[in-house]
């Protein structure tokens, strides 16, 4: 087992922006249009995009955009946007006043113990306040699925066993227990999108961005293992999502939704 952290590639994960854009503007649509807040935060802020775009839709608003990854935020700063970043660890995370908006796009499914975070989260938001958030539902998936079959088997496997990767979300009822004791007008919902994905072994390289990253890193300091488990991984993925004729890869992907109002 590895203890290294997993390293985030901004390029890596960006060569499919379009397509994961996508979920977090349909999260950001469904925020009130009468929404006036002073403190934003963006948990899991990534290379910015939305914490910029926030400070340009509230420019009175303190906007801070937190990640755990340097080289994202570095991207980041690169934006010249009036937003103060931050790495940090969302698990410890506490804000020196409460939030009126906190964001948390495709961040949280990487934390353990959803139902104290989302308590935690909860009870972070000034009172009015809004907690936004959008989670990959990948652990029952396809190419997750095949994911985790392909790091249990072959010569690799040793070195995988136990290292961390997305665990299942709660079901939307838990979310919502939990939500319940500070928070009124809990809105959830799900939506599947299927992305048209372009390139050779297209969903290999979708996942390299986010959840082959735990698993790269463990094998980081053994090239001939690491090249040997993304060949086969690469081979059973092709066999599950064949390149169509006129070169897309379809990519069924379902994500959670929620946007809750402190009490």
């Amino acid at each position: 087992m590895s203890d290294a952290i997993p390293l985030w590639d901004p390029r890596q994960y960006n060569r499919f922006e379009a397509q994961r854009d996508r979920a977090a503007l349909d999260l950001l649509v469904r925020l009130p249009e009468d929404l006036d807040p002073a403190e934003i935060w963006d948990l899991g802020c990534g290379t910015g995009q939305h914490a910029a775009l926030l400070k340009r839709r509230h420019p009175n608003a303190r906007v801070h955009g937190l990640d755990s990854s340097a080289a994202m935020l570095e991207q980041a700063r690169a934006l010249s946007a009036d937003v103060d970043w931050s790495v940090g660890d969302i698990a410890t995370w506490a804000p020196d006043r409460p939030a009126d908006l906190i964001l948390a796009n495709a961040s949280l499914q990487w934390l353990p113990d959803h139902t104290a975070l989302f308590a935690h989260l909860a009870g972070a938001l000034a009172p009015g306040g809004l907690l936004a958030v959008q989670m990959p539902m990948a652990w029952e998936t396809r190419h997750h699925t095949i994911m985790r079959e392909t790091a249990a088997e072959g010569p690799w496997a040793s070195v995988l066993t136990g290292v961390d990767t997305i665990a299942p979300l709660l079901s939307a009822e838990a979310y919502y227990e939990a939500l319940a004791p500070l928070c009124d007008d809990i809105d959830l919902w799900s939506t599947t999108y299927l992305h048209v994905l372009t390139g050779e072994n297209a969903v290999l390289e979708w996942m390299k961005g986010t959840a082959l990253r735990p698993y790269l890193t463990a094998l980081a300091g053994d090239t001939a293992l690491h090249d040997a488990f993304l060949t086969a991984l690469s081979s059973r993925l092709s066999e599950a999502f064949p390149q169509r004729r006129d070169g897309a890869t379809l990519l069924p992907f379902p994500r959670l939704f929620l946007v809750a109002q402190r009490r």
